[in-house]
C-alpha cells in the first residue's frame, strides 16, 4: 500500500478487501460486513509502524554453542513473525539487519531516526556494547532473548536503571508470541501522532490541545455546531432508515425511543462518520452536556448511538467532550485493537467491587473483528430522551481500567466482570453497567480516586503492555488499588 495513502483511498481498498492497515472502513465494515481486523489504527492510514528489527549475535561467540548457524536462527525468528502476520500487517520492518559488534550498529544510526521502536532479538554472548550503541538512539527499545542466548541478560536490570536505559524493556522467555506484544507500545506511539481529535464544544481547550501535540503529536481540532448540522442535512433519509432500520433490527428490544428518534440519532451517525472522512480524523468528541446543551441537546439527536457505532468500527465516539478519555481511547487502541468504556463509578466495598456505569456502551468491546455484544436501544437515563445502546458485556471478562491525567501520569487498576446489572428492573445510574471485582483492595481503589469520574476500560489484563508505553512516554504508571 502507498505510505501516503488517504483514508477515501483507505475505504475504497478496504471495500475491495485490499486493506492492510487496520480499522476505518465505515459504513462498509458495519452495514455490508466486510471484515475489519483485530488491531484498530487511529492512525495508520497514513503510514504503517516502522520498527527495527535488530538480531544481535556474534558468530564467533560460543555460548550457547560454537556451531550456532546465524542465518537458520533468523529463520527461526521469521517463522514466528510469521505466525503473527495479522497482528503485524501494519507493521513495515524497516531496518531489518544482524549485527555482532557496536561498530555495526553505529553504521545504522541514520536508518533508526525515523523509527517507532527498536525490536533487539538477543543470538549469543560475545556482543558487548551492542545494546549500549543501539540505546543511543533514543528510540524505545524491546530487547528479547529466550534461553541460552547468552549471558549478557544479567546487565539488563544494571542498564535499565541507568539514565541510557530509560526506553529499554526486556522480555526473556520462550513465548514467541510476546515478539508481537513487544511492537504494541511502538504501534500506540505510531497511533497517537497520527491520530486527530474532532471536538464539537464552544470552549477553549488549546493549552491542552498544544501539550498534547508536543508530547504525542496528536491533533485535536475544534468543530463548530453548524458544521454538524450541515453534514447532518447532507445525509439521505433513505441512508438513515436503513441504519435505523439495522439498529433496531439487531437490537434485543427497542424500550422508550421512538421510531423518530431512532432515525435521527442514525442520521446524526451517519453525519459523524462524512466528518471524520472530511478531516481524515480518527475519534470524534461532543461536548454534549456543556456548550452544545440548553434544556435540550442543541444537535438534531443525542451523539450517543454515533458514537457506539464509531467505537464497533474499530475509530473513536467520546462523551462530553473528555479530551483526557480521547487520548487514553487511542493509547488502548493501540496497544490491543480494542475500544474503551467511559464509565461513572459507584463503589461496593461488600463484594470488593465497583460498578463502572455509562448510558453508552459499545457493542465490540473485543475490537471491530470480535462479536457484537446484545443490546437494547434505551433513551440516555438522566433525560428520559435520546437513544443509546445498552450493552451486556461479558461476565468473566478481565478488565484493565486506566486514565492519563495531564502528560504524564496514568492510574490503572485491573479486575474481572463479576456482573452485567442491564435489566429493565435495575433503573438506577446509567444504562450500560459493569460490576468489576478489583484485583487489589477497592477501598484503597476509590482513597486513591482523583481528577473526576470518567475513565476508559477495555476488555483484558493489558498492564504489560501499558506499562513499556509508559516508560517510554515517560509517564508515571500508577495502581490504584494497592
Amino acid at each position: 500500500m502507498d505510505a501516503n495513502i488517504d483514508r477515501r483511498q483507505f475505504i475504497q481498498l478496504a471495500a475491495a478487501g485490499g486493506a492492510v492497515c487496520l480499522g476505518g472502513q465505515g459504513i462498509l465494515t458495519f452495514a455490508a460486513g466486510s471484515r475489519g481486523s483485530s488491531l484498530v489504527s487511529p492512525g495508520c492510514r497514513r503510514t504503517k509502524v516502522k520498527v527495527a528489527r535488530i538480531y544481535m549475535g556474534n558468530p564467533s561467540g560460543l555460548w550457547p554453542k560454537p556451531t550456532l548457524d546465524m542465518k537458520e536462527e533468523i529463520k527461526f525468528y521469521e517463522a514466528q513473525f510469521a505466525k503473527s502476520k495479522d497482528e503485524l500487517r501494519d507493521v513495515d520492518f524497516v531496518v531489518d539487519e544482524l549485527v555482532s559488534s557496536p561498530p555495526d550498529v553505529a553504521k545504522l544510526q541514520d536508518r533508526l531516526k525515523d523509527v517507532d521502536g527498536i525490536l533487539v532479538i538477543h543470538f549469543t554472548m560475545g556482543t558487548g556494547g551492542v545494546l549500549q550503541e543501539v540505546l543511543k538512539s533514543g528510540k524505545p527499545t524491546v530487547v528479547f532473548a529466550r534461553p541460552y542466548s547468552g549471558h549478557q541478560w544479567t546487565g539488563f536490570g544494571r542498564l535499565q536503571k541507568q539514565k541510557a536505559g530509560a526506553k529499554l524493556e526486556c522480555m526473556l522467555t520462550t513465548d514467541y508470541g510476546q515478539l508481537a506484544v513487544a511492537i504494541r507500545p511502538f504501534r500506540a506511539i505510531h497511533h497517537l501522532r497520527e491520530a486527530k481529535v474532532l471536538n464539537v464544544t464552544t470552549r477553549s481547550f488549546a493549552e491542552y490541545a498544544g501539550a498534547v501535540k508536543d508530547k504525542f503529536g496528536t491533533e485535536i481540532k475544534q468543530l463548530e455546531r453548524q458544521r454538524v448540522l450541515d453534514a447532518y442535512d447532507a445525509v439521505s433519509d433513505r441512508d438513515a432508515r436503513a441504519e435505523a432500520k439495522r439498529w433496531s433490527g439487531e437490537a434485543d428490544a427497542v424500550v422508550e425511543p421512538s421510531p423518530q428518534e431512532v432515525f435521527r440519532s442514525c442520521k446524526l451517525a451517519l453525519a459523524f462518520e462524512k466528518l471524520m472522512n472530511e478531516e481524515d480524523a480518527t475519534v470524534f468528541t461532543v461536548d454534549c452536556y456543556g456548550t452544545m446543551w440548553r434544556n435540550t441537546i442543541m444537535l438534531p439527536a443525542y451523539p450517543c448511538l454515533g458514537f457506539t457505532r464509531l467505537n464497533d468500527m474499530g475509530l473513536g465516539g467520546i462523551c462530553e467532550s473528555d479530551l483526557q478519555s480521547a487520548m487514553t481511547h487511542i493509547i488502548m487502541q493501540g496497544l490491543v485493537g480494542k475500544p474503551g468504556f467511559i464509565s461513572d463509578p459507584t463503589v461496593d466495598e461488600s463484594d470488593n467491587s465497583i460498578i463502572l456505569a455509562h448510558c453508552l456502551g459499545t457493542r465490540k468491546m473485543d475490537g471491530p473483528d470480535g462479536p457484537a455484544a446484545p443490546y437494547k436501544l434505551r433513551t440516555v437515563m438522566e433525560r428520559r430522551e435520546g437513544v443509546v445502546p445498552q450493552v451486556e458485556m461479558r461476565i468473566g471478562e478481565k478488565v484493565t481500567q486506566a486514565i492519563l491525567l495531564g502528560m504524564d501520569f496514568l492510574p490503572y487498576f485491573v479486575g474481572e466482570i463479576i456482573g452485567t446489572p442491564v435489566s429493565l428492573e435495575d433503573d438506577r445510574g446509567c444504562r450500560t453497567k459493569i460490576t468489576v471485582r478489583v484485583d487489589g483492595d477497592v477501598t484503597k481503589l476509590w482513597q486513591n480516586w482523583n481528577n473526576g469520574l470518567h475513565r476508559q476500560t477495555c476488555y483484558g489484563d493489558i498492564t504489560k503492555e501499558l506499562g513499556m508505553f509508559c516508560k517510554f512516554k515517560d509517564i508515571k504508571m500508577v495502581n490504584e488499588a494497592v
